[in-house]
C-alpha cells in the first residue's frame, strides 16, 4: 500500500492492546486452493513487512500450504484450528463467504462460520460472492483492488486510538 492512512510513526502494534514487543496477529482464512488468502498475505507482507504475525487458517491442507508459501508465520487447518486460533488473534481477514455455512463447495462448515462470526476480533471481509449470492450495493472490482481496500481498512484500524 503506497499511501499511508496515518502518519509514518503509527506502528502496526496499535492493532493490539498488548505491549509493543508482541506483534499483532492477523488471521487470514481461506479454503479451496488458498489463492485468495495467498494474495492477501503477499499484500500484507508488502505493506507491513514483519510488523505483523500472520496466521494462515485454511479449511483444507492445500489452502493452508498455499498461504504458508505466501509467507504466513504459522498455519493450521480445519474447523477446530479456526475455533482454537480466533480467540488469540487481533484481526481476521478473508472472503465474506467464510461467514456463510456450506460456502466454498461445503468447505465452510456451520461451526467454522459460527466461529468466525462470533469472534471478538475485528473482521475485514472481502466481498467475493461466488455462492449464488448477490451483494446489493457492491460494485464488482478486480481482486487486487479489493485486497488493497482491505489492507487500507487494516491500516485504519491500526491507527485508531481505541486499538
Amino acid at each position: 500500500m503506497s499511501d499511508n492512512t496515518c502518519n509514518e510513526t503509527a506502528p502496526a502494534s496499535h492493532l493490539s492492546g498488548h505491549t509493543p514487543r508482541r506483534r499483532p496477529v492477523v488471521a487470514v482464512i481461506d479454503g479451496q486452493g488458498g489463492g485468495f488468502g495467498s494474495v492477501i498475505i503477499k499484500e500484507l507482507r508488502l505493506t507491513f513487512g514483519d510488523a505483523l504475525e500472520i496466521w494462515a487458517l485454511g479449511t483444507n491442507s492445500s489452502a493452508t500450504a498455499a498461504m504458508m508459501k505466501a509467507k504466513a508465520n504459522r498455519g493450521a487447518t480445519g474447523e477446530n484450528a479456526v475455533r482454537v486460533c480466533l480467540p488469540k488473534v487481533d484481526v481476521v481477514l478473508g472472503p465474506i463467504a467464510v461467514t456463510w455455512a456450506n460456502a466454498m463447495m461445503g468447505e465452510i462448515t456451520p461451526g467454522l462460520a459460527e466461529a468466525v462470526t462470533s469472534s471478538a476480533a475485528p473482521k475485514i471481509l472481502i466481498p467475493l460472492a461466488q455462492e449464488g449470492v448477490t451483494l446489493a450495493g457492491f460494485v464488482p472490482e478486480p481482486l487486487p483492488h479489493l485486497v488493497s481496500e482491505a489492507i487500507r481498512h487494516l491500516a485504519l484500524l491500526a491507527c485508531s486510538p481505541e486499538h
